[in-house]
């Protein structure tokens, strides 16, 4: 019944299957009807159909035969094949091998808690400019945490459109929000004496050496003792600890050797006369070990200090703020004050510091 349709043929009692050429190769795809005179007369359309778009380019295989074995490896589209999720996933297993520990966990929070969620079940060529954008304004967090969020989508949509999976990127014309630069706040002398009024050994000799360093938390809780000189005032700056593990500063400015103010070679020796078996040297309290990471601190030292002391809360970054005033209050070189804080310019100093530049 079907040998007066080329390329038609019977299946059995259930279907019809249809016969083309698609990129020098045939194609057979089964069509699950009746066999019936209607039907047949049906499939023979079809496969018109199918061999005028190929004629014309325009025929895409996913989208004429979704259900079909062939479809991923012949569509020319396959956005329409891979999710959101899927690839978001693959991302970040990829980003393992190239980006720092730190890095990937920012990265699959954003993925998992954001993303994933509202877009994992999507294909990639379901996502659209305006969707994401409404959804961008539904976000109730910070313009700095839903730029950070969005980074994931942004490689993997980039990375999408750059493969040809997809015709267009919809995050190409989405920009980052202006995030507002928080002013320091740093504290004054007083405030700093009565914050250490309230802490007594490592607590007191690691909050001390914050202040009159400008480390960083992440930088003050990794540094060793064999990186530290008291006799000759210095100290070298090579790790920092973030998330429970070491790592190296992310550019050359941040390891760096910085001379010591005399208050926190102060705090070096006080620590010195208590230190235990330990290599680093502001160690927690409780364990007589190294910090697990800067939360803790942050939660058993820093925050009870603040509330005991009696002055407004400020964050531990502050400390730096507080060390960057001083300095420049003091009439110290911006230019030395930006190697010791770790950057490769004196710009981010007079960017952010420019108030005390200016009152000397």
């Amino acid at each position: 019944m079907a040998r007066k349709y080329r390329g038609v043929t019977v299946r059995g009692a259930e279907s019809i299957q249809i016969t083309f050429t698609y990129q020098g190769k045939r194609c057979r795809e089964v069509l699950r009807i009746l066999p019936t005179e209607s039907n047949l007369r049906y499939a023979n359309n079809r496969r018109f159909e199918v061999l005028s778009k190929i004629e014309r380019g325009t025929f895409d295989y996913a989208t004429e035969f979704p259900e079909s074995r062939s479809a991923i490896a012949k569509a020319s589209k396959t956005g329409c094949h891979i999710t959101v999720g899927e690839a978001m996933n693959r991302w970040l297993i990829s980003c393992q091998k190239r980006c720092a520990y730190s890095t990937v966990r920012g990265y699959t929070s954003a993925v998992r808690h954001y993303l994933e969620p509202r877009w994992g079940h999507y294909t990639l060529d379901d996502m659209n400019r305006q969707d994401i954008e409404d959804w961008i304004n539904t976000l109730s967090v910070s313009a700095k945490r839903i730029n950070n969020t969005l980074i994931p989508l942004r490689q993997v949509m980039e990375q999408a459109y750059m493969d040809g999976t997809i015709n267009q990127n919809p995050m190409a014309r989405i920009k980052n929000l202006k995030v507002r630069a928080r002013e320091p706040e740093p504290f004054t002398l007083d405030e700093i004496d009565r914050i250490l009024s309230v802490l007594d050994g490592p607590a007191k000799n690691a909050v001390q050496f914050g202040f009159w360093t400008g480390l960083r938390t992440s930088e003050l809780l990794a540094l060793k003792w064999e990186n530290v000189s008291i006799d000759d005032g210095y100290a070298i700056i090579k790790e920092a600890l973030v998330h429970g593990r070491l790592k190296e500063p992310k550019t050359t400015a941040g390891k760096r050797k910085i001379q010591l103010h005399e208050k926190a070679i102060q705090a070096l020796i006080a620590q010195h006369n208590i230190k235990g078996s330990c290599e680093f040297v502001f160690t927690d309290p409780k364990s007589g070990e190294r910090w697990d990471s800067d939360q803790p601190f942050r939660k058993r030292v820093w925050i009870p200090a603040i509330g005991a002391a009696g002055v407004k809360y400020r964050e531990c970054y502050q400390m730096r703020h507080t060390f960057a005033s001083q300095m420049l209050s003091d009439n110290r070189n911006p230019l030395w004050l930006a190697s010791q804080m770790g950057h490769s310019d004196w710009g981010m100093i007079r960017k952010v510091y420019g108030r005390w530049i200016d009152a000397n």
